[in-house]
């Protein structure tokens, strides 16, 4: 775990920190930097998880989740958060078991060019998570008015408004606090054990 920020380690922790630490856990059993980066605040850590777990997996959603997963990296990119892009673009890979067509969405989405993989709903959305990120003060009716022609409807519309939301906050706070990955583990899921 590396960051600019002093982080309190696992050893280190006791009482609402250990708890808070315990909850940030992944499935492998770490704390990635993300949410070490809040220890000497905890309660940062807890509406932090929790904002996460909400938005990004949440078991109402509809939309796929490899798709929300792709907004989360588009966002990332168009912020320069290579912490963010590195895992939950990992999360795309693990998730579509598709490497040529991951491969060709993570060029086209490092490009600035979504159109050159997606079409439809797909495109409108993630067009409309990058005007959400570059130009937020831009954002007018007519923007919402295009997801809705594209076949999108309101709950989908507020998931990827959402994901891309929590994005750029986690991404500030990373870049900000000079996040790396060194130390995690890199994407959310375990390896498949066949």
């Amino acid at each position: 775990m590396a960051a600019w920020i002093e982080m309190i380690g696992d050893e280190q922790a006791s009482g609402r920190l250990k708890e808070l630490l315990d909850k940030a856990r992944t499935p492998h059993g770490t704390v990635d930097t993300v949410m070490r980066v809040h220890s000497l605040r905890p309660e940062s850590m807890n509406g932090h998880v929790v904002l996460y777990r909400s938005v990004l997996h949440n078991p109402d959603n509809t939309l796929p989740f490899w798709f929300l997963e792709v907004v989360a990296s588009y966002t990332s990119i168009l912020n320069n958060c290579e912490y963010s892009l590195t895992h939950h673009f990992m999360n795309v890979r693990r998730l579509l078991k598709d490497e040529p067509r991951s491969d060709r969405i993570f060029a086209a989405l490092k490009a600035h060019r979504p159109e050159a993989e997606f079409a439809g709903k797909e495109l409108a959305l993630l067009r409309y998570a990058a005007k959400l990120t570059t130009d937020v003060g831009k954002m007018v009716r007519s923007d919402f008015d295009l997801l809705k022609a594209a076949g999108a409807d309101d709950g989908e519309i507020l998931e990827v408004n959402q994901v891309c939301a929590y994005f750029n906050y986690s991404n500030r706070l990373l870049n900000g606090l000079g996040a790396t990955t060194e130390g995690d583990v890199i994407g959310f899921y375990k390896p498949d054990e066949d």
